[in-house]
């Protein structure tokens, strides 16, 4: 009986044992069934994180929303990896993830949509493919056994073998190594400063921006005070003081030769030669440098260091040696050691790439009574035409080209501009030196628009882009605006310069149509180089 009892009770146990696991079973089927369905369900509406605490601090999830956002870094001056600035957009094993893919074209599609700039930079007239670079056409042609590293002791020698691996043990090629500064020089070429999207540009500005300065010197020459500094990768800036005020202007009774050097024209001028599609001043950012510690401390130049003194308001200053307004009573101070400035990229040293400096043959006389030829003679542009090397090749309009830009940032200083000498007469201008661009915004210095009046000529690109600025989906203006607000020191120019802007584009626009509207030949005005492709 008892053994009966047994057997009947593990029997039971059994089929218990047997219907818990029949259950558990059909539970698991009936979650892998409900799953793909709330995963669609979520897809759709995009609600699934809000869902669920868990999910939405998944770092599957916030994976390709940073890095989307790291790939769409353009020219806004953020801080992006010396690694990932140095390969094309989507490079790298992640990219090749379909969703990721996916997810980077809506951003960047959201973001084409909410950045006029980034949608200018998409029109067609931005997007006209540039001639094929050669190793001639290069500045330099850069050994690819060569690696640049700094000795891990701190002294900040530059270790550069022949020996070095084309591929690294890292994995990396040997251009990876280079600081961005050397990869700017590397880049140079007959056609370009820089290429149009450039990867590079936002870590360059912001090592221009945040690097640690190791030596502050004072540059020679110049008729106003800069500095050279320089950094611990051997990159180095030419810094240029604040001296005035945004809402400052250039006081009318002052000559053009003896007006300030701004640093906040600097850092426009360098982003409205980019808007302009021009990309012949080297890259620019605003930086507020310590006087104290980035400069008095560290200086070796024995004549600038006599120079500093403290205030009566308890101010560091400092006024160097220079030809205009180095003295005391135009000495530069800090508050209480802080002050503004301009850090614009050096370009490469003359004993490397040598550089050949040409008088502008719109040269003003530089007198407070004489006038330069140009300004009593109307075909003054006929002789120009005759003279080497204006009598060939495209230099008189990419001449003009300059002209245009230092009119609408009423820049009346250029007298001198520089060509790299490797690449002889067929290559673009340098457009160096704008700080005393952007002084007068109620005034409008036409004489500065007399090689485009005298010669009536201009490239076809430069006035199709021109055209397009002064629409309302690319108002000059804004766009400016947009590009300087991610500079350090935004706000860079005060409203009425920018307002300026698109009043002296008009007027540029003004003279080619009645250049067009005197001409025989249409063609001669607006000169034809882009060929098919506009």
């Amino acid at each position: 009986m008892r053994r009966r009892l047994q057997t009947l009770v593990q029997r039971k146990f059994k089929i218990v044992l047997l219907l818990l696991l029949l259950l558990a079973l059909l539970l698991h089927l009936a979650m892998d069934l409900a799953l793909p369905t709330a995963r669609r369900h979520w897809s759709c509406d995009g609600k699934a994180p809000k869902a669920s605490g868990a999910m939405s601090g998944s770092p599957l999830l916030a994976g390709p929303k940073k890095l989307s956002l790291r790939i769409l870094q353009d020219f806004s001056g953020s801080n992006g990896s010396l690694e990932k600035s140095s390969h094309p957009q989507g490079a790298g094993p992640r990219a090749k993830d379909p969703e990721i893919q996916h997810q980077h074209g809506d951003t960047n599609q959201a973001r084409t949509k909410g950045s006029k700039l980034a949608a200018l930079f998409e029109h067609p007239l931005y997007n006209i493919p540039m001639p094929a670079v050669t190793d001639k056409d290069k500045l330099f042609v850069v050994n690819p056994m060569e690696k640049f590293s700094l000795q891990s002791s701190g002294s900040d020698e530059w270790v550069s073998s022949s020996k070095a691996e084309t591929i690294l043990p890292t994995g990396k090629t040997a251009y990876d190594t280079y600081p961005a500064w050397l990869k700017f020089h590397v880049g140079i070429n007959r056609y370009e400063l820089y290429p149009r999207r450039d990867p590079l540009m936002p870590t360059l500005l912001h090592d221009l921006a945040t690097m640690r300065i190791v030596s502050s010197v004072q540059k020679s020459g110049g008729t106003q005070l800069k500095l050279i500094m320089t950094f611990p990768n051997y990159g180095q800036a030419l810094f240029k003081p604040m001296k005035q005020s945004r809402d400052q202007e250039t006081p009318v009774d002052f000559f053009y030769f003896s007006d300030f050097e701004r640093h906040n024209a600097e850092i426009a001028a360098f982003h409205l030669d980019r808007i302009l599609d021009f990309r012949r001043i080297p890259p620019v950012s605003g930086r507020l440098v310590n006087i104290t510690k980035e400069i008095r401390d560290i200086t070796t130049d024995k004549k600038l260091a006599k120079t500093f003194f403290i205030s009566p308001a308890g101010n560091v200053c400092f006024y160097g040696e220079c030809s205009y307004y180095c003295s005391t009573e135009h000495a530069l101070c800090g508050k209480p050691d802080q002050l503004e400035g301009s850090m614009a990229a050096l370009l490469p040293d003359k004993a490397l790439a040598k550089r050949r400096s040409w008088r502008s043959p719109w040269r003003r006389s530089y007198h407070k009574s004489k006038k330069a030829e140009w300004e009593l003679n109307p075909n003054y542009c006929a002789q120009v035409r005759q003279t080497p090397p204006y009598d060939r090749g495209h230099r008189l309009l990419d001449l003009i080209d300059m002209t245009v830009l230092d009119f609408l940032m009423g820049n009346m200083d250029r007298h001198h501009y520089e060509t790299f000498e490797k690449f002889g007469n067929d290559t673009f201008l340098l457009h160096l030196d704008n700080g005393r661009g952007f002084g007068t915004h109620s005034h409008d210095e036409m004489s500065i628009l007399a090689p485009l009046q005298q010669c009536c000529s201009i490239k076809k690109s430069t006035y199709l882009r021109l055209q397009l600025l002064a629409t309302d989906p690319y108002r000059l203006s804004e766009l400016l605006r947009e590009a300087l607000a991610d500079d350090p020191l935004a706000p860079i120019l005060a409203e009425p310069h920018l307002r300026a802007l698109d009043r002296r584009l008009g007027k540029v626009l003004a003279a080619v149509g009645r250049c067009l509207a005197r001409a025989a030949r249409p063609g001669e005005v607006v000169v034809d180089d882009v060929g098919p492709w506009v």
